[in-house]
């Protein structure tokens, strides 16, 4: 990951002595090894400075689990959009729903 980048992630953290943002030029990388980066920030409000370690990754795509088969998967992707209606359809039911799903699913 790019130094720059980095250092533009550090100035949305504040100073916990005065609660000032960081600016990137009170930012120096003291060097990273895979995603944990190593800094030193000083903040020029209340001249303060820290060490600070974080780990930085790159985003990745969630990890998917489910029990549904692939074609089930299929189905409901390709399934339509809810509508308003069947959203507000749904809130009707639940208001008057007593929670006997065996009822509701003929069990009984």
């Amino acid at each position: 990951m790019e130094e720059g980048i980095i250092k533009k992630l550090i100035t949305s953290m504040k100073c916990s002595a005065c609660g000032q943002c960081y600016e990137v030029g009170n930012i120096e990388i003291l060097g990273h090894h895979e995603d944990l980066w190593f800094l030193s920030v000083f903040c020029p409000s209340c001249r303060s400075q820290y060490l600070v370690a974080a780990v930085v990754g790159v985003e990745r795509a969630p990890e998917i689990i489910t029990d549904l088969t692939e074609a089930e998967l299929v189905r409901l992707r390709d399934a339509g959009r809810l509508t308003t209606d069947e959203v507000l359809d749904m809130h009707s039911f639940l208001k008057k729903f007593d929670g006997d799903f065996s009822r509701l699913f003929g069990g009984e």
